[in-house]
């Protein structure tokens, strides 16, 4: 077995492989060389090299996202370094733990007009769970930070920084180790569900509860309490594309049920009690009903964290959902309400325009959402850029059977190509990937990565700018707008595609849309399809589709 010489070196690799921190995520470079040899030199560890810092830092996150344990990066010094900062503040918002080990310079170093060079302690203090800054040698001071490092990322579920100085020479190996470090098992206090029965009490005594649902993982609700909450007359349960959850009683596009609504119907809808669950909520509209129709309580059920995204928290249930519903359930009563049947009524009305639309609508984003959506192979894997692409998505129904993932946390357009290339690697299902132009273009490099699956393929839909910004209000067809908001381009991904040994396939209008999207479905390879769509008419489709509702 190959070692670094640097005994520090050998302490974080021991520790890493200790702890089950398997897969390594590696930027080449030089003052990290030690980290590199000693992590690709150990078969415990599954290496990946991904050259440009961003993308490598979004590749983990996607491998994390799956495989929901902690994936380490490794870099060298200076700003290569910085450019994890997107991916971590995503890991942040997101709870995906993630292991970010820098080298860096010894201190004695740092600000003396050293070149690669900048202040790395703390760099990511806003978004970060754990930062351990190690002195140069090996101690066992050093040891109980890297332990209390990983033990964060693992019982936290976000990002730690552990910044490892040396100093040179970098390259040198031995064949035996001179550490023996310390593996610390620290330990994580469960929290309890406290006494349920004044919560159970109200649940019991109103009529209108509106459960909401957000980013979740599949799987991760028992289907027996997903059936009692879908029978239960009192109960609305709504749910985001980025849910995983299904049930055909649960109101799946959300913005299609209330963008028409008057100031009564927003009345009817206000719950008493309303009970949230998951990540971040894309729809806009439901966040602004309930910030302005506050229920008269609401509570939050995750392990971890709890927002008050609605400017009326009132508890925070720190267990899973499964053990917060099994007890709860456990005491309620069926309560006589038409809050279901009323909702599901005008679900139904809204169902009806939709298709009506959706068969008559012109060529347009909408429309290829409506067509391509039906199309994907069921039990694949669907990775969703942000801005207009999953918006769109939360308007039509996927199939229960597609597992559904967008970088939620901080709704950025950076690295979702890349994420969705990390996911799926590590899930080994067959996935997809749709985006907008701004966004493929924008991180066109997570294509410079040697381990794409060839059943990877990316559905980007160009219409040669920002569409979301047509969208919202402000809109004005103006030089200053197509240059700095819109950002409009005439940019296509047939080289990139062929630089980067993807087959290509390009939709120009309605007619190509079906035979070229079953082409596309059938390759056996990394697969681009580049869907354009006519920029001046999607947001007029998009608006009278709301006004077609009613």
């Amino acid at each position: 077995m190959i070692y670094p010489k640097i005994p520090l070196a050998q302490s974080v690799i021991e520790i890493c492989k200790a702890k089950d921190l398997h897969e390594i995520v590696i930027s080449p470079g030089s003052r990290n060389a030690p980290l590199t040899i000693g992590f690709a030199s150990n078969p415990a560890f599954n290496c990946f090299s991904i050259a440009d810092e961003r993308c490598a830092a979004f590749f983990a996150l996607g491998i994390a996202q799956q495989k929901r344990k902690p994936v380490a990066l490794v870099c060298t010094s200076g700003s290569a370094l910085l450019n994890y900062y997107p991916a971590i503040a995503e890991a942040f918002y997101s709870q995906i733990p993630l292991v970010i080990i820098s080298a860096d310079r010894p201190k004695a170093k740092i600000d003396i007009g050293d070149g690669q060079t900048i202040r790395q302690e703390n760099v990511f203090a806003n978004h970060i769970l754990y930062t351990a800054n190690l002195y140069e040698e090996a101690s066992e001071a050093n040891d109980l930070k890297i332990n209390e490092a990983i033990h964060t990322a693992i019982t936290q579920k976000g990002p730690v920084h552990i910044n490892v100085p040396f100093e040179e020479p970098l390259y040198e190996t031995v064949t035996e180790l001179s550490v023996n470090p310390s593996v610390v098992e620290l330990s994580n206090e469960a929290k309890a569900l406290p006494n349920l029965d004044i919560f159970a009490e109200k649940w019991n005594a109103v009529k209108k509860k509106l459960i909401l649902i957000g980013v979740n993982y599949p799987n991760a609700i028992n289907a027996e309490i997903i059936s009692q909450l879908a029978t239960d007359g009192s109960v609305v349960v709504m749910t985001e594309t980025t849910s995983n959850v299904h049930h055909p009683n649960f109101i799946s596009s959300i913005d299609t049920l209330i963008t028409p609504f008057t100031e009564d119907d927003f009345k009817a809808l206000q719950p008493e009690i309303l009970i949230t669950i998951g990540g971040m909520i894309v729809s806009k509209r439901i966040k602004a009903f309930l910030r302005k129709y506050q229920p008269q309580e609401h509570w939050h059920i995750d392990e971890l964290r709890a927002y008050n995204t609605f400017g009326c928290l009132t508890q925070h249930f720190e267990v899973t959902p499964n053990v917060f519903f099994k007890a709860l359930l456990s005491c309620s009563v069926k309560n006589e309400s038409s809050y279901f049947e009323q909702i599901d009524a005008i679900k139904a009305l809204r169902k009806e325009k939709h298709a009506q639309y959706l068969q008559t609508v012109s060529y347009s984003d909408f429309k290829v959402f409506g067509t391509i959506l039906p199309m994907l192979p069921k039990h694949s894997q669907l990775q969703i850029s942000n801005s207009s692409p999953i918006r769109y998505a939360q308007l039509f129904s996927i199939d229960p059977g597609i597992e559904v993932f967008c970088n939620r946390g901080t709704s950025g357009i950076d690295g979702s190509t890349t994420t969705a290339i990390g996911a799926a690697l590590a899930s080994g299902k067959p996935t997809l990937m749709i985006t907008g132009d701004v966004s493929f273009f924008y991180d066109s490099n997570a294509l410079w990565n040697s381990y794409i699956p060839k059943d990877f393929k990316i559905i980007l839909i160009n219409n040669r700018g920002g569409g979301i910004f047509r969208i919202l209000p402000g809109h004005q067809e103006t030089p200053v707008f197509n240059t700095f908001f819109e950002t409009s381009h005439q940019l296509t991904a047939e080289h990139l595609a062929k630089m980067y040994n993807f087959d290509y396939f390009a939709v120009n209008g309605e007619s190509e849309l079906n035979t070229e999207m079953a082409a596309f479905l059938k390759a056996d390879k990394p697969s681009i399809i580049e869907i354009f769509t006519p920029t001046e008419v999607n947001d007029a489709v998009l608006k009278n589709y709301f006004k077609s509702l009613t």
